[in-house]
């Protein structure tokens, strides 16, 4: 049988050891582990960024994958280290809050779990390196077929991400923007659902106090420099520019303000 595949994302960059201190440490556990880097570029210490990513990303992996998470600000701290079960898929994360938005779209967690047996870390503990002693020991160990329940006691309470305000009214959608992809286009938490069920009415659609006023299916329906409104590939109201830069345009960041109204 094959080893389950383990994926590793963090904020660490690609231009240092780090990551590849973490894949070293799990293959010296499991020499026939199977490693695949989602993304380093989550902006250092970003936690909502990282919730974002592995909402997004998550649900499109195999079953039992063991994914691990380094986005830690408070690495050394009280802060405990969670495995946590969300439908097939498992998780190795700082108790932060970076995967409950996940489970907002996936469902709630059957299995959560605190680190807290060290016979399957590293025998030193840094306090500043704990996805290298003990997020990717775990992780090699578990890939090898530990059982997920000698890792330490169930967690009785946990970080949650509070989730963005989103109002879904009979003639008002209001939420904000989430997140920022490297296109500058701006991925918001409307329900793509609601947005698309007033496509043949008249709208107001403004973004950051500026108004955007072409509809689209696809970005190529508009001429280059058009700042359009659409639905994501992941079902949300999405802002963008053809072939531009919507964020820079607008001067929008992350929590800038969406509505979209119907017009008398």
């Amino acid at each position: 049988m094959t080893d389950p595949l383990i994926t590793l994302t963090t904020d660490f960059g690609y231009g240092s050891a780090y990551v590849a201190v973490m894949k070293g440490v799990i293959l010296g556990i499991n020499p026939d582990a199977r490693l695949l880097d989602l993304s380093h570029r989550i902006p250092p210490q970003d936690v909502r960024h990282a919730a974002y990513f592995l909402r997004t990303a998550i649900p499109y992996f195999p079953r039992d994958a063991i994914h691990v998470i380094v986005v830690d600000p408070g690495v050394g701290t009280e802060r405990s280290l969670l495995y946590v079960e969300i439908g097939p898929h498992r998780l190795l994360a700082p108790d932060n809050g970076c995967w409950t938005d996940l489970a907002r779209a996936v469902g709630e967690p059957s299995t959560i779990i605190r680190l807290a047996e060290p016979r399957y870390w590293r025998p030193e503990i840094s306090a500043t390196f704990h996805g290298r002693d003990i997020l990717a020991p775990v992780a090699a160990h578990l890939s090898r077929g530990l059982d997920a329940r000698l890792l330490g006691p169930p967690a009785r309470e946990w970080v949650r991400l509070e989730a963005p305000a989103l109002t879904l009214g009979a003639d008002r959608l209001v939420g904000e923007v989430m997140f920022i992809d490297d296109f500058g286009n701006l991925l918001t938490n409307v329900p793509g659902e609601a947005f698309f069920a007033w496509w043949d009415r008249s709208v107001r659609i403004t973004v950051a106090g500026h108004d955007v006023r072409r509809r689209v299916r696809t970005y190529g329906e508009a001429e280059p420099g058009t700042l359009v409104a659409l639905v994501s590939s992941v079902g949300m109201l999405e802002v963008a520019v053809s072939q531009g830069n919507a964020a820079r345009r607008l001067g929008a960041r992350i929590g800038a303000p969406v509505e979209v109204t119907i017009l008398p």
